[in-house]
């Protein structure tokens, strides 16, 4: 579990706010870092925070950076954390409408062991544009980290301020870094 390069994609929820929980997760294990945030994540994240934590600019549009994305490490693991109801089922069509969206469609098609962890409400994780998407995104080998074997559920809607402190930031990195070193998740 020690090394690697950990692509973090974030979406617009709540638990967005405590990404550097995540990165520092990573860090503690020797893995360096980098976030990509949807364009609508920015407004929930601390930018300058994550960049001097990461010592890499985030990334959410395709206008290049100051701090060139080419020069960071091949991701040895991808964890997209918050996904969001939207993020989820744009990613199982395939959709790239975002610098984001297209960084996840790509890192997939290399097969870099992906984890999303959803943060969803009840009602939207009951419908059935929701249930495919994560039925798909499993046969295509991404894990995500929901139901009761993950001890992660959707939230009662109104509640995700509360939800957000229980967000399983670890358990996630945990996961991301055992696939990476075992090849890919056995799903």
């Amino acid at each position: 579990m020690t090394g690697g390069h950990l692509q973090i994609v974030v979406c617009a929820a709540e638990a967005a706010a405590d990404v550097t929980q995540l990165i520092r997760a990573a860090q503690t294990h020797s893995w360096t870092t980098a976030v990509t945030a949807t364009p609508n994540s920015i407004d929930f994240i601390d930018v300058p925070a994550i960049e001097q934590l990461t010592g890499a600019a985030v990334r959410s549009s395709y206008r290049a950076s100051s701090n060139d994305r080419r020069s960071l490490p091949a991701a040895d693991a991808l964890i997209i954390a918050p996904a969001t109801y939207n993020s989820i089922n744009k990613i199982a069509l395939g959709l790239a409408d975002n610098y984001a969206m297209t960084s996840v469609a790509e890192l997939i098609g290399r097969r870099v062991p992906t984890v999303i962890v959803p943060f969803v409400n009840a009602a939207l994780a009951a419908r059935s544009p929701f249930r495919h998407a994560v039925a798909s995104l499993r046969d295509e080998g991404v894990y995500i980290l929901l139901g009761p074997e993950n001890q992660w559920e959707p939230h009662l809607p109104g509640s995700g301020k509360d939800r957000q402190r229980a967000f399983p930031w670890t358990t996630a990195f945990e996961t991301a870094a055992r696939f990476a070193h075992t090849s890919g998740p056995a799903v």
